[in-house]
């Protein structure tokens, strides 16, 4: 599998955030999206995960499932957990399987244990910590498995516990021939990720 970009472009609220911005993703590769805060690093994402419009350029994705899209093979994972207080912590793990295609029935459990929240299944969600609710937002990645991942800060929030967990779940990723692309102010800890560098817009 490999994603290529060519020569994107992003203007946010009549600005450019960035502008000529091309890459190479192949199987088992990361790569980290590093710079300043609005370099434009999660807008980055939001465009390769489909939910922002380029202002130029092109994306494309070869060796992959012709029948679905990137955006269907893709996980973006964004700076905030989109959780339901109100639902517990496996009907809101639940709700995203479904939403994302891998319903079936299938439990959630086996997911909840991997990212260390096995005996809060039945917890309210609203009365999860910050570092748990990240755990419970990393979970949607395993419950439903694409190839490509697109995540944004992924290790905030999380202790040092909750980001060595990360870390072995994105090299096991890597390992499966998965695709990471990360936007991050902080080493996630991949001595071989290779690094894109944005520089703030004017």
């Amino acid at each position: 599998m490999h994603l290529s970009a060519r020569d994107l472009a992003c203007i946010r609220g009549g600005r450019h955030v960035f502008t000529n911005l091309s890459f190479e993703l192949g199987s088992s590769e990361a790569l980290l999206l590093t710079g300043p805060n609005g370099a434009g690093k999660s807008s980055l994402l939001r465009i390769v995960a489909g939910l922002l419009r380029p202002a130029a350029g092109n994306l494309h994705l070869a060796g992959a499932d012709p029948d679905r899209s990137l955006a269907e093979q893709a996980h973006y994972l964004g700076h905030l957990d989109p959780l339901k207080a109100s639902l517990s912590v496996a009907e809101n793990l639940q709700f995203w399987t479904q939403f994302l295609g891998g319903g079936g029935g299938a439990q959630p459990l086996d997911p909840l244990a991997a990212v260390g929240l096995g005996g809060l299944g039945d917890l309210p969600a609203g009365y999860l910590s910050a570092g748990q609710r990240r755990r419970l937002s990393i979970a949607r990645l395993l419950a439903v498995a694409r190839p490509i991942w697109l995540l944004d800060e992924p290790a905030s929030a999380l202790d040092s516990g909750g980001q060595a967990l990360l870390r072995d779940l994105m090299l096991r990723h890597l390992a499966s021939d998965g695709l990471i692309l990360a936007a991050t102010h902080a080493s996630l800890g991949f001595a071989a990720a290779r690094e894109l560098r944005l520089g703030a817009a004017a």
